[in-house]
């Protein structure tokens, strides 16, 4: 068992910086470091982290992934269409002595097998709801997903998780967006978000793409 505390969790992953350029149609919003702390060691209680195949779907600079790498996921993934955002990702999980596996593409094609997801997808600043694919996705190839919402959408939520995930607990926080583009009219705005833990009831194995842990080549 891993013996980082919450707190010293969340001092090393205020170390890792927002996206240098954000784009506004990917809503790169970097998930503060409490935030993260309390997703990752809410996992690690409920047995989801610690040597577990872990994936962070849509990992920006890899706060979740890196978190999770350091908190004994026995394999990590971090995955997300910004190479930017990734090149800082890999130099802070070299910094921080966390072993992740990142991955440059769109989550929607990602399809290894794992235990866990986490991931804070966008809330919907674009048309839509941008955070339905990356929702698809996690119950696709994993056993728990951890992500992040705003609260407002949890009725929408819960019925597009009929027959495919089931809530298992439900947390509201604060999240604290900064000012990152000009229509910002703040410095800040504070939202409440909810944090979920979902198990998926569809899980595919060994199908639609998705490929198994046991097929892949160990380290």
């Amino acid at each position: 068992m891993t013996t980082w505390s919450k707190k010293h969790l969340e001092m090393a992953l205020q170390r890792i910086p927002p996206h240098p350029h954000p784009k506004r149609w990917l809503e790169q919003y970097t998930t503060p470091a409490p935030l993260a702390a309390e997703m990752l060691h809410t996992a690690l209680l409920h047995g989801d982290i610690a040597g577990k195949v872990v994936a962070d779907l849509g990992c920006g600079t890899g706060i979740l992934a890196i978190g999770a790498a350091l908190l004994g996921a026995s394999r990590v993934y971090g995955v997300d269409v910004d190479v930017e955002a990734l090149q800082v990702a890999k130099g802070w999980a070299e910094v921080l002595g966390a072993s992740v596996e990142f991955i440059a593409g769109d989550v929607r094609e990602f399809g290894i097998e794992v235990d866990t997801v986490v991931q804070n997808p966008p809330f919907g600043d674009r048309p839509g709801h941008g955070d339905v694919p990356f929702l698809d996705k996690a119950l696709e190839v994993a056993e728990v997903v951890y992500t992040f919402h705003d609260a407002k959408a949890l009725p929408f939520l819960e019925r597009i998780l009929e027959g495919r995930g089931r809530i298992t607990l439900r947390r509201k926080l604060r999240f604290v967006l900064p000012r990152l583009f000009p229509f910002h009219a703040r410095e800040r705005k504070a939202i409440e978000v909810i944090l979920l833990r979902i198990e998926s009831l569809r899980r595919v194995s060994g199908a639609g793409g998705v490929i198994r842990r046991d097929a892949l080549s160990p380290d």
